[in-house]
């Protein structure tokens, strides 16, 4: 899970938990089949042993740097969505993380190419009200629909004004930031 229950706020509750799609690992996992093919073939056709141990070593390596790390890293990315923030957590040994508080979201939208359209997968671009770049997650399953639900839940914190001013719950500005009736934002 990307957020427990203790790194949450009061009030704070999960709406989606997302992983990337396995899309991410086509290429590690076409990689892992040429490998074990060529340790294979080096076994039956070089009679060498020597020679077999070092393909087999060279492909043990490749396996570790190709394979085994590109699925470490796709463990641990994940993406979740709660009431009040959107946040990316990843890393194998160092953990990093970006949360996004829904009221800073100016434009989510996404991105698929030819490939994403066959594994039902695509990049959700997210714009927020900040000098950072955007947060972007990719390989997203069913990201069509992720963007609808994030926009259901921007949509539904919208108190229908324009001023500007007080965007969707936006915490007061300060600690003694004036309350403006309903009526008047």
């Amino acid at each position: 899970m990307g957020l427990s229950e203790k790194h949450l706020t009061d009030g704070e509750h999960v709406v989606m938990e997302l992983k990337e799609h396995a899309k991410a690992l086509f290429w590690p996992i076409a990689l892992l089949v040429v490998l074990v093919v060529a340790v294979a073939a080096a076994v039956v056709l070089v009679p060498d042993a020597v020679v077999r141990w070092v393909v087999a070593g060279i492909a043990a390596l490749a396996a570790i740097v190709w394979v085994f790390v590109p699925w470490l890293r796709w463990r641990t990315t994940e993406y979740t969505v709660t009431n009040k923030r959107i946040s990316m957590r990843s890393g194998i040994i160092t953990r990093t993380g970006r949360d996004i508080p829904l009221y800073r979201i100016n434009d989510v939208n996404y991105e698929k190419g030819p490939i994403d359209r066959v594994f039902g997968c695509g990049t959700l671009v997210i714009s927020d009200a900040s000098e950072k770049p955007g947060l972007v997650l990719h390989d997203v399953p069913d990201v069509e629909n992720v963007q609808v639900h994030l926009h259901d839940l921007l949509f539904s914190a919208d108190d229908g004004s324009d001023d500007g001013e007080w965007p969707p719950r936006e915490p007061p500005r300060g600690r003694h930031a004036p309350r403006i009736p309903r009526a008047e934002r």
